[in-house]
């Protein structure tokens, strides 16, 4: 305590977005200052990247494979074109949402050089939307999905999957959700558990401070 232990004390850390327990990947963590930057890139309300795994054939109560077992059904009769209509309707509605909560006139200029700079987001509290859902892999029963998504939760993800199971006259659990991105931060960025020590940390906070004041620059002016 002599020699390391009062000088940080008072050392402040918080979780940026969270992750339930059934999730992994990025997650963003702020030290000291990096507090109120995260409340800053909070406000940026910028985009999220998953992959979820799905599994065809089987409804539980809690939409994940370790849920307790409510159904089983068939799931012969799914197809990867027929999945990815699906994806594509849910696109399309979630793009009109997108726009609604946005509050922009496509018509205007306004719009035009938002969606140039990929700044057409809702900038306030809105209900999960996502951007963009596509097929990564096929092979009945399991898939796999890539989400583009903005407020959402991880259990929304896996209820998702569920409804995409309906939608196909099935049923479906979700098996994995892993964010491989959370707006500037990606996997790249990520410290395993190993590297979890004070000089990586700092190499860390080092390297991203720059895309960090980019970002809420341009977002938040």
């Amino acid at each position: 305590p002599a020699v390391a232990g009062p000088r940080f004390r008072r050392l402040r850390m918080g979780a940026g977005h969270r992750l339930d327990v059934k999730a992994s990947g990025v997650l963003v963590l702020g030290i000291g200052h990096g507090n109120k930057l995260l409340t800053d890139l909070y406000n940026c309300h910028l985009t999220k990247v998953y992959t979820v795994g799905g599994l065809f054939g089987k409804a539980t109560d809690d939409f994940s494979d370790t849920g307790k077992l409510v159904e089983k059904t068939t799931f012969d009769h799914i197809t990867r074109e027929k999945l990815e209509r699906i994806l594509a309707v849910i696109q399309g509605t979630n793009h009109k949402a997108l726009l609604m909560h946005s509050n922009i006139d496509m018509k205007t200029q306004e719009a035009y050089e938002l969606a140039v700079k990929g700044l057409i987001r809702p900038m306030v509290k809105s209900p999960p939307i996502i951007t963009v859902i596509r097929c990564l892999q096929f092979s009945l029963p399991e898939f796999q999905l890539e989400i583009h998504c903005m407020h959402e939760t991880q259990q929304y993800l896996r209820k998702i999957v569920h409804e995409i199971g309906l939608e196909l006259k099935s049923s479906a659990v979700c098996t994995q959700v892993r964010r491989i991105r959370d707006g500037i931060f990606t996997l790249d960025d990520a410290l395993l558990r190993t590297h979890w020590d004070l000089q990586s940390i700092q190499n860390a906070i080092w390297d991203c401070r720059l895309k960090v004041k980019t970002e809420i620059e341009k977002t938040l002016g």
